[in-house]
Protein backbone atom coordinates (compact mmCIF):
# COMPACT_ATOMS: atom_id res chain seq x y z
CA UNK A 1 0.00 0.00 0.00
CA UNK A 2 1.53 3.35 -1.03
CA UNK A 3 1.28 6.46 1.09
CA UNK A 4 -1.41 8.98 0.24
CA UNK A 5 -0.94 12.73 0.53
CA UNK A 6 -4.12 14.54 1.47
CA UNK A 7 -4.51 18.26 0.79
CA UNK A 8 -7.22 19.95 2.83
CA UNK A 9 -7.93 23.52 1.70
CA UNK A 10 -9.88 25.85 3.97
CA UNK A 11 -11.36 29.28 3.30
CA UNK A 12 -11.46 31.24 6.57
CA UNK A 13 -13.86 34.05 7.45
CA UNK A 14 -11.82 37.29 7.15
CA UNK A 15 -12.35 38.30 10.79
CA UNK A 16 -11.53 34.83 12.12
CA UNK A 17 -8.04 34.09 10.76
CA UNK A 18 -6.34 34.00 14.17
CA UNK A 19 -9.07 31.79 15.60
CA UNK A 20 -8.88 29.43 12.63
CA UNK A 21 -5.10 29.08 12.91
CA UNK A 22 -5.40 28.39 16.64
CA UNK A 23 -8.22 25.83 16.25
CA UNK A 24 -6.69 24.06 13.27
CA UNK A 25 -3.32 23.98 15.07
CA UNK A 26 -4.95 22.40 18.12
CA UNK A 27 -6.63 19.82 15.90
CA UNK A 28 -3.32 18.97 14.22
CA UNK A 29 -1.71 18.43 17.64
CA UNK A 30 -4.52 16.05 18.67
CA UNK A 31 -4.38 14.09 15.41
CA UNK A 32 -0.62 13.68 15.64
CA UNK A 33 -0.81 12.66 19.31
CA UNK A 34 -3.79 10.28 19.07
CA UNK A 35 -3.68 8.79 15.57
CA UNK A 36 -0.63 6.61 14.90
CA UNK A 37 -1.60 6.20 11.22
CA UNK A 38 -0.95 9.90 10.60
CA UNK A 39 2.44 10.35 8.95
CA UNK A 40 2.56 14.11 9.56
CA UNK A 41 0.65 17.31 8.91
CA UNK A 42 1.91 20.72 7.77
CA UNK A 43 -0.30 23.82 7.91
CA UNK A 44 0.29 26.42 5.20
CA UNK A 45 -1.14 29.92 4.76
CA UNK A 46 -1.34 31.74 1.43
CA UNK A 47 0.97 34.78 1.66
CA UNK A 48 -1.27 36.77 -0.69
CA UNK A 49 -4.60 35.78 0.87
CA UNK A 50 -4.44 35.09 4.61
CA UNK A 51 -7.94 33.58 4.55
CA UNK A 52 -6.62 30.55 2.63
CA UNK A 53 -5.16 27.80 4.80
CA UNK A 54 -4.15 24.37 3.57
CA UNK A 55 -3.05 21.22 5.32
CA UNK A 56 -0.67 18.76 3.70
CA UNK A 57 -1.22 15.41 5.42
CA UNK A 58 0.36 11.98 4.97
CA UNK A 59 -1.77 8.86 5.49
CA UNK A 60 -1.33 5.18 4.61
CA UNK A 61 -4.40 5.31 2.35
CA UNK A 62 -7.42 7.34 1.33
CA UNK A 63 -9.59 4.72 3.06
CA UNK A 64 -7.90 5.29 6.43
CA UNK A 65 -8.29 9.06 6.09
CA UNK A 66 -11.98 8.85 5.13
CA UNK A 67 -12.80 6.02 7.53
CA UNK A 68 -11.14 5.75 10.94
CA UNK A 69 -9.63 9.26 10.88
CA UNK A 70 -12.85 11.09 10.02
CA UNK A 71 -14.76 9.19 12.72
CA UNK A 72 -12.45 10.27 15.54
CA UNK A 73 -14.16 12.32 18.28
CA UNK A 74 -11.70 15.22 17.86
CA UNK A 75 -12.52 15.42 14.12
CA UNK A 76 -16.25 15.30 14.79
CA UNK A 77 -15.92 18.03 17.46
CA UNK A 78 -13.89 20.22 15.10
CA UNK A 79 -16.52 19.87 12.39
CA UNK A 80 -19.20 21.00 14.85
CA UNK A 81 -17.46 24.31 15.66
CA UNK A 82 -15.67 25.00 12.35
CA UNK A 83 -18.61 26.97 10.98
CA UNK A 84 -17.83 29.76 13.43
CA UNK A 85 -14.51 30.52 11.69
CA UNK A 86 -14.62 28.84 8.27
CA UNK A 87 -16.49 30.19 5.23
CA UNK A 88 -17.63 26.70 4.22
CA UNK A 89 -16.54 23.07 4.08
CA UNK A 90 -12.96 22.34 3.06
CA UNK A 91 -11.89 21.05 -0.32
CA UNK A 92 -10.17 17.68 0.17
CA UNK A 93 -8.04 16.02 -2.50
CA UNK A 94 -5.94 12.86 -2.51
CA UNK A 95 -2.52 12.58 -4.14
CA UNK A 96 0.10 9.93 -4.73
CA UNK A 97 3.73 10.17 -5.82
CA UNK A 98 4.39 9.17 -9.43
CA UNK A 99 7.47 8.75 -11.56
CA UNK A 100 9.74 7.58 -8.76
CA UNK A 101 10.26 11.12 -7.52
Amino acid sequence: MSETTVIVSYRVLPTQVDTAIREIGALIAKVQALEPDCGGIAMLQDVNDLTRISLIERWPSQEIFLGPHMQQPHIQSFMQVAGTFLAGPPEISFWTTVGGV
